[in-house]
């Protein structure tokens, strides 16, 4: 990453490409391969898990690189031992979860710039040979990854899952050297009229945003070891009792190879396993795909989130299904979860399973007090059984997409989801700048590969609150990151994004009309949403309309009449007022979504007297409940 230099595209030179008429999105030159196997580990790989204690320095003077902090024979014995996965916000920042914003300005959560991580770790030597590759759940915001001083990827986002090929760098039955440089942009340039925002041409978000940016590795950290032919990603199409599969197999070898891959649709399916011949020359990736009936399959839905488990197994040279000799030995094997379900607009209405559905919503932010965005598994539980307590059958993941453990809870428990990227608040300028540059784009396409076979995603969100200014322009890119989701999802699900108005100069190139509305809080009057519903449908009459956001704040612990601005009550009547107007209108509504489940911390220039957190949910953030909580669980869905 040099210091920051400026690139002609997106460092992991992301793109989607056709194989044997399939496409598979390729990163570093790789197939992208799947970032959920910890939750389903096959006996046939081998992983390393990396999270734990790991060395940390900052960098003000960006010298790491020339004193060698990437080399196995630099003395790091000074430096800090830290938790991985955790925000180096949290490392040490005295009440970063409090609302006293007395302190608010000081320690490691206002460290900017560069910062490097440092962890040993041994390779077993039945490595030798095989395919090791690093995983990273997120790391925030760009990286530089090392392996024994070797340099090798660059990644840019800070919420997307990537892989890197340490093969050549790996030293079997020894010890190892993992370093990682990471970087966050300062937001903020103070002076003597106050602070100036710092924004960069190519970063996503590109300049300051509502929410926090954790910084560093913030997510998971693992190794994986496979056969030099592997199964590299499943993407399951599951309707009307069959199951459309393909499997991505990946020759990372110097040889030709000749394998037969194993298709399984799973125990309860009614379906049998299929095997289909794979040839591949060195270096070649090949897609494996077969149509089966699964007639004892049932349909995923919020009443009943029926999984299931689709298996490729890939044998040695000359097997058969059901072979178990020599020639028919497992070598490697792959398994992904996947539901049955369709989702559709059909005229005014989204459709699940060939009925309308309406979405009660709620936005959420990914974060906890102690964690930031480091949270665990039973914090996903948490929040997908917190939303269903309140009612809800659906979440927004606004601003950015999730840890594959939100994924999970959510398939497991019938919880309807929008995925999001980190497309938030782009500038027309930017948004020409990323035509050629490519990271929106990437961001959606990675997010549409890495999600596409859980049942709970029903939409595909392209962007936050952007510039609609320069048309053209605005089209353009919306187009392009349109483009992008459809090239890649099977499913063909729904696209919409969170547009900051309802005339939105694209909102013909939406499937599901979708804006962020506040009357009667930042602007207008409560009552003016329904005659802003009826004109938008007047003009789209075709499209189902979502409401991405609404909401109010209120002051902690402060009650008071309904019209008090500031109070519990005054933010519960707010939001009965636009429940009631929406749900009128449920004929042509696809739903509507709440801001916010739990009050959020962000980095921007208001709330420092509260310390940065935004007073706008239902739970406090230190998990107390206000009075709009019942009111919200309270607003009846309507029927379908």
């Amino acid at each position: 990453m040099g210091s920051r230099r400026r690139r002609r595209g997106e460092p992991a030179g992301t793109a989607v490409r056709s194989v044997d008429g399939f496409p598979v999105l390729f990163q570093y030159g790789q197939p992208v391969p799947s970032f959920d196997v910890r939750a389903d580990v096959p006996g046939e790989r081998d992983y390393l898990d990396l999270d734990g204690r790991w060395r940390f320095a900052f960098d003000p003077g960006d010298g790491g690189i020339r004193a060698g902090w990437m080399l196995a024979g630099f003395d790091d014995g000074g430096w800090q031992v830290v938790e991985v996965p955790l925000p180096w916000d949290l490392y040490d920042t005295a009440g970063f979860a409090s609302y006293d914003g007395s302190g608010y300005g000081t320690g490691t959560a206002f460290r900017d710039g560069y910062a490097w991580y440092r962890v040993g770790f041994d390779a077993p030597g039945t490595w030798s040979g095989r395919f090791v590759k690093i995983c990273f759940l997120a790391v925030n915001y760009a990286a530089s990854v090392y392996v024994n001083g070797m340099l090798l990827a660059e990644h840019e986002g800070g919420h997307t899952p990537f892989a890197v090929d340490a093969s050549a760098a790996i030293r079997p039955g020894a010890g190892n050297l993992l370093a990682v440089r990471v970087y966050r942009r300062p937001w903020y340039r103070p002076g003597a009229t106050g602070p100036t925002a710092i924004s960069c041409d190519t970063e996503l978000p590109h300049k300051p945003v509502d929410y926090w940016p954790y910084a560093g590795i913030t997510r998971g950290v693992f190794i994986e070891s496979t056969t030099q032919v592997t199964v590299s990603k499943l993407v399951t199409r599951a309707h009307h009792g069959r199951l459309s599969a393909a499997a991505v197999v990946f020759n990372h070898g110097g040889g030709p190879a000749q394998r037969r891959l194993i298709l399984d649709p799973g125990p309860g399916t009614g379906g049998a396993p299929v095997g289909r011949d794979v040839a591949l020359a060195p270096g070649e990736v090949g897609v494996v795909g077969a149509d089966l009936p699964i007639p004892a399959a049932r349909p995923w839905s919020p009443a009943d989130p029926r999984l299931y488990r689709l298996t490729a197994r890939l044998q040695a040279d000359g097997g058969v299904a059901g072979d178990a000799g020599q020639d028919g030995r497992a070598v490697d094997t792959l398994a992904a979860r996947y539901g049955m379900r369709t989702v559709q607009v059909a005229g005014a209405r989204l459709c699940l399973n060939g009925e309308p559905v309406f979405l009660k919503g709620l936005n959420w932010h990914e974060e906890i007090p102690a964690r930031g965005r480091s949270m665990r598994r039973h914090d996903y539980d948490q929040v997908v059984d917190t939303a269903a307590d309140l009612g809800a059958n659906f979440l927004r993941n606004c601003g950015y997409t999730r840890h594959p453990d939100f994924y999970r809870a959510a398939d497991e428990r019938g919880m309807l989801v929008c995925d999001e990227t980190d497309n938030f608040w782009v500038e027309s300028r930017k948004q020409r700048i990323q035509g050629s540059y490519g990271l929106s784009a990437a961001l959606v396409a990675a997010m549409v590969w890495n999600q596409v076979n859980h049942p709970c995603v029903v939409l595909w969100s392209l962007h936050n609150e952007s510039e609609t200014a320069d048309h053209a322009a605005y089209r353009a890119w919306v187009s392009q990151l349109r483009a992008a989701a459809a090239s890649i999802d099977p499913q063909q699900r729904p696209v919409t994004w969170a547009s900051s108005t309802s005339w939105d100069p694209a909102f013909d190139l939406a499937d599901v009309i979708g804006f962020n509305e506040y009357f009667g809080y930042f602007y207008g009057r409560d009552a003016d949403l329904g005659p802003t519903l009826d004109a938008v449908h007047r003009a789209y009459p075709g499209s189902p309309i979502l409401i991405t956001e609404n909401g109010s704040y209120a002051d902690l612990g402060r009650h008071g009449s309904p019209a008090e601005t500031g109070t519990e009550e005054w933010q519960a009547d707010k939001l009965r007022q636009h429940w009631q107007q929406v749900t009128a209108r449920a004929g042509y509504l696809a739903g509507y979504t709440y801001w916010l489940l739990r009050d959020y911390k962000q980095r921007m220039t208001y709330n420092h007297n509260l310390n940065g957190i935004s007073a706008m949910g239902l739970v406090t953030f230190d998990g107390r409940r206000r009075a709009a909580y019942p009111t919200y669980r309270d607003c009846p869905n309507p029927p379908g």
